[in-house]
C-alpha cells in the first residue's frame, strides 16, 4: 500500500517542507519521506476427498493490540496530518495453533493481527516472550507474524526510520500493546488446545476487490493473463478449525483486498475492513458476547494484496469547477488535469460514508467465509512443519531457471513512489508510471541528496528502470531508514502450504510464486496433486511491495515500492523453492541456509512525540461530570444517534486493554447491564484536547442504535483515567441520564 505501505499517498505542505537546514531532517525529511509510504488459492479448489480427516492439536486465542488512540500518528498513508482523534474498533490479534497428536513438537502458530504490517522488532519481542514461557514449544522458526494489511491503525511500531517519519519516531506505547495483546492471544491459544480436525475449501467473491493499477496489470503477457478471468484473484481460502465432535471453533481465511476502506481523513482508530468481518463473523456465532471474548475466533489474513483495492467503484477526479471533475481518472498514470491529488478510488458506499464502504467490503468476506464454512470442505491430512531463515535481499545474487545469474539491490524508492496511489494519492507532480531517466523536478532532485544519499552508478543500474527517489539502503543516520534483511518462512499443514511473505505481492506475482512453489512440492514428492498454496503477508518483516518485472518496468507505485530491484519476485520464488525440502515428511538432512539476522533497531530508537503532562478538569466540575447530555424528553428509535459529553482526561494515561473506554448499558431486572462497549461499530468514542495549558479535554461517546435492539431503559457511561500534575493516575467513571428507546 501506500508509504511503506505508508505509501497510500503523500500529503504535505510544500511551506512547511522546505523550512531551513534543521528541517530538512525535522521537517523536510519527516515530510519527504512520508512520501515513501498475498495470496490465495490457486483459482480451482484442489480437492483431497477421499482422504480421512486427521486429527490435530488445535488452539485459537485473541488478545487486544489497541494502542493510544489520540495524539499519535495513524498507521498507513504516511499523513502527518492523520493524528487519532479517537476510536471507533478496536485492533486486535487472533493466533491460531495447530501441533500433530503423536509428535507435539511439531507445531506452528499463526498470528493474525489488527496492523498495517508485521515489523522485525515487534516480532523478535514477541518471540522473545513466548519462547521464554514456552521453552522449545514456541520458537522463531514456526512463529508467523501477519499483519491483516489495514490503514485505520495505530501508528510508530515499526523499528526502522522510514515507518517513523510521520509518527514523529517510535511510539514504543503502540509497540507494547501489539506485543502483549499477541502475547495474550497465544496463550490464550495454548490453554485450550485441544484435538479436532482441519478441512479447507474456498470460494468466489465477486464484489470486494479491483485491481488499482490496472495498467501495469496489463504489462505481463497476453498468455498469461489469458489463464485468468480477472486482473484480480477473487478466490477466498478458509482452513476450518473443527473440535473433535466437528463443531467450529474458528478459521483461517485469505483473501486480497486492501485495507483502505477508511480513508486518510478518517481520525478514529478501527480496524478496516477485516476486522470488520471478523467482527461481524464472531457476533454471528457468539451474539451475546462482547468483542474479544469470543470463544469462535474468525481470522481474516491478507493475500496478494499489493494492486488490490477495496474501492470498488473505481477512481474518479474530485476537481470541482474543473472540466474533468466527476471523470474517470487518466488510466495509465491515475491523474486528473495531470496531478495525481484529485483522483481518490471510491468504496461501494462513497454517497454515504466510508464507513459505510468499509461495513460493505467487510460484509463481503463474512458472506464468503460463511459460504465457505457452511458448504463441503474437504479434510486436510499429513505433517505439521515450518521452515524460517533469513535473507539479505541487498545483493542477492542467484540463478534464474534460464540459467543466467540475477541480483537483487540495495533497498530504494522510486518516484512514482511518492505518487501514491488511487486509495490516496501523492501531492506536487509525482505521478504513477514514471520511469523517466531525465532528470525529475529540480527541487527534488536538490532536496532527495539532502534527505538520502545520491545513488551510485550501480545502484542505479541494478534498480534500472527505477529512477530513485529515495536512497533508503543507504541511508542509515540515526539508524536503518529500511529493511535490508528479510524473513523467509513457509508453513505447512498436510497438503496445505502458507507463503508467509515479508512484503506484499500484486496479483501476478502472487500467482507466480503460489504455481512455483507448488510445483516444486509436487515434483519434490513431499505434497500430490492435492497441494494447496496461498500466501500471506505483509508479514514479519515489511519489505514494501513485490511485483512482476513486467509490472516493475511500468514503475506505477507498487513497482516504484519494489524496494529490491526488478529482481524481487525471482529472488523469493528461488529462496521459497530452496526451503521446499525442510517440509518433507521425513526429518530433511542439514539445515537451511540463512544469512545473518538483521540488527536490531528498536534501542536506538527516536520519539518526538510529547507525553501526557497532566489532566485538570474545568473549575467547578470534576472528571467524567456531564457536559452535554443524552435526551430525555422523548424515546430514540433504531438509526438515531444517541450522544452524550463528558469532562475527560488523556486516553493515553491507560489503553484499557482488553477493557472498554466506554459502555451502553440497558436495564434488566433493575440491574444495569453493558451491551455495547468500544469495540461495537455502532460506537464512537471521541477526545477533544480543550486546552492544552490548563490540561482539560472532553469526550464524545455516541451509539447509534442498531434494528432490533430492545425496547427498554438504557445508559452512556464513560470509562477514563486521569494524570494529575504531581500524583498517580487514577480512574474515574462518567454516567448520562438515562434514556429511553422505543420499540
Amino acid at each position: 500500500m501506500p508509504l511503506l505501505a505508508f505509501h497510500d499517498h503523500l500529503p504535505v505542505d510544500f511551506l512547511e517542507l522546505v523550512r531551513g537546514l534543521y528541517d530538512s531532517m525535522t521537517g523536510l525529511v519527516w515530510y519527504l519521506t512520508a512520501f515513501l509510504a498475498s495470496s490465495s488459492l490457486f483459482p480451482q479448489n484442489v480437492g483431497i476427498l477421499g482422504v480421512d480427516a486427521q486429527s490435530y492439536l488445535l488452539g485459537l486465542g485473541v488478545g487486544d493490540i489497541t494502542g493510544p488512540v489520540v495524539e499519535t500518528n495513524m498507521m498507513g498513508y504516511a499523513s502527518l496530518a492523520q493524528t487519532d482523534t479517537g476510536l471507533h474498533m478496536r485492533q486486535r490479534s487472533r493466533a491460531f495453533i495447530i501441533a500433530e497428536t503423536e509428535n507435539t513438537n511439531n507445531r506452528l502458530v499463526f498470528i493474525n493481527a489488527d496492523i498495517a504490517m508485521g515489523d522485525t522488532g515487534v516480532r523478535r519481542s514477541i518471540v522473545s516472550q513466548l519462547t521464554s514461557q514456552f521453552p522449545g514449544v514456541y520458537t522463531n522458526e514456526n512463529i508467523a507474524f501477519v499483519g491483516t494489511h489495514q490503514h485505520a491503525g495505530v501508528g510508530g511500531y515499526l523499528e526502522n526510520v522510514l515507518p517513523q517519519i510521520t509518527s514523529l519516531g517510535y511510539v514504543k506505547q503502540t509497540a507494547d500493546a501489539i506485543v502483549a495483546g499477541t502475547v495474550l492471544a497465544v496463550k490464550r491459544a495454548h490453554a485450550n488446545i485441544a484435538p479436532g480436525k482441519l478441512s479447507l475449501g474456498n470460494t468466489t467473491i465477486l464484489d470486494a476487490n479491483i485491481n488499482r493499477s490496472p495498467s501495469a496489470y496489463l504489462a505481463n503477457p497476453a498468455a498469461e493473463r489469458a489463464r485468468y478471468q480477472f486482473d484480480q484473484d477473487k478466490d477466498m481460502t478458509l482452513l476450518r478449525f473443527d473440535d473433535a465432535n466437528g463443531k467450529a471453533r474458528g478459521f483461517l481465511s485469505f483473501f486480497a483486498v486492501h485495507g483502505t476502506s477508511l480513508y486518510e481523513n478518517n481520525t478514529l482508530v478501527s480496524a478496516d475492513n477485516k476486522g470488520m468481518a471478523a467482527y461481524l463473523y464472531e457476533a454471528s456465532v457468539e451474539p451475546s458476547a462482547m468483542p474479544g471474548n469470543t470463544t469462535f475466533i474468525a481470522g481474516f489474513t491478507q493475500a496478494n494484496v499489493g494492486d488490490t483495492s477495496p474501492n470498488t467503484m473505481g477512481a474518479f477526479c474530485e476537481s470541482p469547477g474543473q472540466p474533468f471533475d466527476g471523470m474517470a481518472c487518466e488510466f495509465n498514470h491515475s491523474t486528473c488535469g495531470g496531478t495525481a491529488q484529485d483522483c481518490h478510488g471510491r468504496g461501494p458506499g462513497f454517497r454515504i460514508s466510508d464507513f459505510e464502504s468499509n461495513r460493505i467490503i467487510g460484509e463481503a468476506q463474512f458472506k464468503g467465509a460463511q459460504t465457505i464454512i457452511n458448504g463441503k470442505l474437504s479434510p486436510v491430512s499429513g505433517s505439521v512443519r515450518s521452515v524460517h531463515v533469513y535473507l539479505n535481499m541487498a545483493n542477492h545474487t542467484f540463478s534464474l531457471p534460464n540459467g543466467t545469474t540475477a541480483r537483487t539491490c540495495p533497498p530504494a524508492l522510486g518516484f512514482s513512489f511518492a505518487g501514491g496511489t488511487t486509495d490516496g494519492p501523492g501531492a506536487f507532480d509525482f505521478t504513477q508510471g514514471d520511469n523517466s531517466s531525465q532528470p525529475q523536478n529540480p527541487f527534488w532532485e536538490l532536496v532527495k541528496g539532502v534527505v538520502t544519499p545520491f545513488p551510485s552508478s550501480d545502484q542505479i543500474a541494478c534498480q534500472d528502470p527505477k529512477p530513485i527517489l529515495l536512497n533508503v539502503g543507504f541511508a542509515h543516520t540515526p539508524y536503518e531508514w529500511s529493511p535490508s534483511t528479510v524473513d523467509i518462512q513457509i508453513l505447512r499443514v498436510g497438503n496445505f502450504v502458507m507463503l508467509i511473505m515479508p512484503g506484499e505481492l500484486t496479483t501476478m506475482a502472487g500467482r507466480r510464486i503460489r504455481e512455483a512453489i507448488r510445483a516444486k512440492l509436487i515434483s519434490s514428492g513431499i505434497i500430490g496433486s492435492n497441494a494447496y498454496v496461498v500466501v500471506a503477508g505483509p508479514a514479519n518483516t515489511y519489505g514494501h511491495y513485490i511485483t512482476t518485472r513486467e509490472e516493475y518496468g511500468v514503475q506505477r507505485y507498487e513497482g516504484a515500492s519494489t524496494l529490491y530491484g526488478p529482481y524481487t519476485l525471482e529472488a523469493y520464488i528461488e529462496k521459497y523453492s530452496s526451503l521446499v525440502p525442510f517440509l518433507a515428511d521425513s526429518e530433511p538432512s542439514g539445515t537451511p541456509v540463512s544469512d545473518a539476522p538483521p540488527a536490531e533497531q528498536t534501542s536506538k530508537a527516536i520519539s518526538l512525540q510529547t507525553p501526557v503532562v497532566f489532566d485538570a478538569a474545568p473549575i467547578g466540575k470534576s472528571f467524567g461530570d456531564v457536559l452535554t447530555d443524552v435526551r430525555t424528553s422523548s424515546p430514540y428509535r433504531a438509526g438515531e444517534t444517541v450522544t452524550a459529553q463528558f469532562v475527560g482526561a488523556n486516553p493515553r494515561n491507560n489503553l484499557r486493554l482488553e477493557g472498554t473506554f466506554l459502555s451502553v448499558e440497558q436495564s434488566v431486572s433493575g440491574q444495569f447491564q453493558a451491551v455495547r462497549s468500544d469495540s461495537h461499530p455502532s460506537t464512537i468514542y471521541r477526545w477533544k484536547r480543550e486546552s492544552t495549558i490548563l490540561g482539560t479535554s472532553s469526550v464524545d461517546i455516541s451509539w447509534t442504535i442498531e434494528p432490533g435492539t430492545p425496547a427498554g431503559s438504557y445508559r452512556l457511561r464513560y470509562i477514563g483515567d486521569h494524570k494529575p500534575l504531581i500524583g498517580s493516575i487514577a480512574s474515574f467513571t462518567g454516567t448520562s441520564s438515562i434514556f429511553t428507546v422505543a420499540a
